[in-house]
This record gives C-alpha cells, structure tokens and sequence, in this order.
C-alpha cells in the first residue's frame, strides 16, 4: 500500500465522523493560530521599536552637557552648558569616524501666525542637523551655512506644528512670530513620529543656532558659544563604540579633565538602546511564542486520544486487513497518515485563523503585527511533527495487534 492509497483511506476515514475530526483539529488550529499571531504581534512590537529609535538618527552619539562642581557643589546634569560650538567643530575635524557633529540648544516659545498660536519646542541648530539626524524635507529648503553664519530669522517646522498653525493651507513664505520675533518659514520637516521615549519628534521649529542665542532663547551660560548638546553622525560600518571612547577622550582633553575627574559631559549611544530594546521585544516575541506553542502540544495530546480511541474501534477491521494480506508497516502508515492528515488540515485552517487574527488585532487593538512567511512555515512544519510525534503510539499499537485477537474483539 502506497502514501496516496493511504492517504485516500484516512481521508475517509476522518469523514465518517466528522464531528469528531473537527473537534480533534481544533487544538491544532488554535494552536498554530496563536502561534501566528502572537509572534506577529511580537514581531511588529520589534520593528515598530526599531523604527522609533532609528527615527532619532542612526550611528547617532549624543553629547550632552554634564554636571559641574562649582566651590565644593556638584551641580545636576545639564545645569550649565559645558559643551561649547568649538567642541563640536573639534570632533568633526579631528575624529575621523565622524560624518557631522550639529550642535543645538532648545527652549519653549509661543508661535504665533494671524490669530493662531502654538506652545512648541524651538530649536537653534547649524546646516548640519538634519543630516546628523537623517531628516528630509518634505518641501523647500533647508538652513544653511549662511543662515547660521547671518543669524537670519527663518525657520523651519514639524508636521505637528504645521498643522496646529496652517491647517491645510500652504505655510512657504508666511511669517510667524516666535516670541514676538517675525520669522520666514523656509521649510517643513517630513514626519517623524513618536520617538521611542514618548514625545512627539514633529512639535517642533527649527531655527538657526546663531539667531536663537541672539533673538530668541538668549544665551544665560558665562560662554557665548556653549551649547545644551551635540548630535554626533558616524559614517556607515565605523564603530560605534570606538568612535564613542574617541570622542570622549577628546572632549575630556579640551576640558582640561584630570584622570580620575568625572565627566562633565554625558555620551549617549543610540545603537546600545536599540540593541537593549530590540533584545527585549525578542525575548516577549519568544515568550509570547512558547506559550501559544502551548496550544499545540495540547492538539497533539488531543489526536494521540482520538487515535487510540480510532484503533479500538476498528479493531476487527485491522484484524481483517492482516487476515487478508497487509503487513503492519501498510497498518502503522494508514493510522500514520491519518494523524498527520489530522494535523495538516488543522495547520492550514490555524494559519488562515492566525492570519485573521493578527489582522483583528491591528484593526481593533491598533496595535501593529507583522507575520514573517517564515513563521508561518514553522508553525506549520510544527504541526505537521506533532502528528508524526503523536500520531506515532496509536498507530505502532495497531500495526502490533495480534490479527487473530483483532479478528476475536468484540
């Protein structure tokens, strides 16, 4: 007897009781439903971290301005700016692994345009900005050296501001008031989202850093030209954590640092968040697979019960088919087949069911899944084993039976 005769009785024979099979296939089902889905939802938890972080800039370092010990008082973090223009142009000239060190400041102001104003947060930065933080325009021009260098007052906005201020209407070339002081609008920002500490990256005006010490978030340091931070982009395939210690080293020299002097200055590597975050959206991906497995083991448990059921019941049938001529491995494969039939069907329905279900949770939950083929082929594959795994017992029970025992059973 071939796979395909096989096959072809255990079909009918799962159709005499329906009811049953159905029921049997239902672990199954759920089981690699919930597989499906689970890991979808983990997956999409990974990618949408990712996105986040990445959104902040990749192979971005920021340098922060530290704490300060001023007369035997260690002052707080970013309590004064220890970070100067000057440092920033240093890493960029110095440090090879640098692509563009952008030093900036912030501050709140109120936005004003006709009869509408907006509480945002006002940026002062140079041309090298929204490169270091790897963010287009969706339409007009950028600030340059000349804006910077002139301290000109243009700005340019985020989406969110945009739309609290313009609506739909076009705001190229409209002046607005940032603390009362008259800008031209130059640009505006692509959207960037949330970014992955909660705030909203496109609340935001940028204006050049020369022009924010000027004429709007003044300059309260005792140097001119210090700054609250530098956003430091390395070129593709350098270190990071080379480049990191390099930076370092050189921004402790130009602060005059004795070994064993704390850092006034705080390093932060974006690419170290991302790992931790990432690792941690993994590990609830795996979790939330192991459990949903689950499911599946208990599908399993489910069709080695039915199977032994199936071959009491047919026992003088099995006895009748030795009597005539099969042999126990033609017996050992037809109840085999039949499990893994059992197990199949319920993995092709669990996978339509997962499938659904990843979608019902993005529609309803809004929160973002996302289904890898991959994964639909394992938890499938995985199917297929339990049956072979659970499906092996019954079928070696009825390939063994005596067939003059089977032909006497009652």
């Amino acid at each position: 007897m071939n796979i395909w005769e096989s096959a072809r009785i255990a079909v009918r024979a799962l159709r005499v009781n329906k009811l049953r099979s159905v029921l049997t296939m239902l672990g199954i089902i759920i089981g690699v439903g919930a597989v499906i889905a689970m890991v979808g939802v983990g997956a999409g938890a990974q990618a949408s971290v990712t996105e986040r972080i990445e959104s902040l800039g990749s192979n971005l370092i920021v340098a922060t301005s530290g704490s300060v010990t001023s007369t035997g008082v260690r002052l707080g973090l970013g309590t004064q700016y220890t970070l100067t223009e000057d440092d920033a142009a240093a890493i960029a000239r110095e440090i090879s692994a640098v692509q563009v060190a952008a030093p900036s400041m912030k501050g709140k102001g109120q936005v004003v345009y006709g009869n509408l104003n907006w509480s945002t947060d006002v940026y002062g930065v140079t041309e090298d900005y929204l490169e270091a933080r790897d963010w287009p325009l969706d339409a007009g021009r950028p600030l340059d050296a000349h804006d910077v260098d002139g301290a000109t007052k243009v700005a340019v906005l985020g989406q969110t501001t945009v739309q609290k201020l313009f609506g739909d209407s076009d705001p190229l070339g409209q002046i607005i008031r940032i603390q009362k002081v008259p800008f031209t609008v130059i640009g505006l920002l692509a959207g960037k989202g949330e970014s992955a500490y909660g705030w909203d990256q496109d609340d935001v005006v940028l204006i050049p850093l020369s022009t924010a010490k000027k004429k709007v978030l003044g300059t309260t340091q005792p140097n001119p030209r210090s700054v609250r931070k530098v956003e430091i982009k390395i070129l593709p395939g350098d270190d990071m954590d080379e480049a990191e210690a390099q930076i370092r080293a050189l921004l402790r020299q130009r602060h005059r640092l004795q070994p064993g002097d704390d850092d006034d200055f705080k390093l932060g590597n974006l690419t170290d968040v991302l790992e931790t975050k990432e690792q941690a959206a993994q590990i609830m991906t795996y979790l939330l697979a192991a459990i949903a497995s689950v499911s599946l083991l208990v599908g399993g448990i489910g069709i080695m019960n039915i199977m032994l059921v199936s071959v009491t019941e047919r026992t003088r049938e099995i006895g009748l088919r030795m009597a005539v001529g099969a042999q126990g491995r033609d017996i050992l494969l037809q109840f085999l087949v039949e499990a893994v039939t059992l197990s199949v069907i319920g993995g092709v329905l669990g996978i339509a069911a997962g499938l659904t279900g990843s979608r019902a949770i993005s529609h309803f939950a809004e929160w973002r899944t996302l289904v890898a083929p991959d994964t639909i082929v394992l938890a499938f594959g995985f199917a297929a084993a339990i049956g072979i795994f659970f499906g092996f017992y019954p079928a070696r029970k009825a390939a063994r039976l005596d067939p003059i025992e089977a032909l006497r059973y009652e």
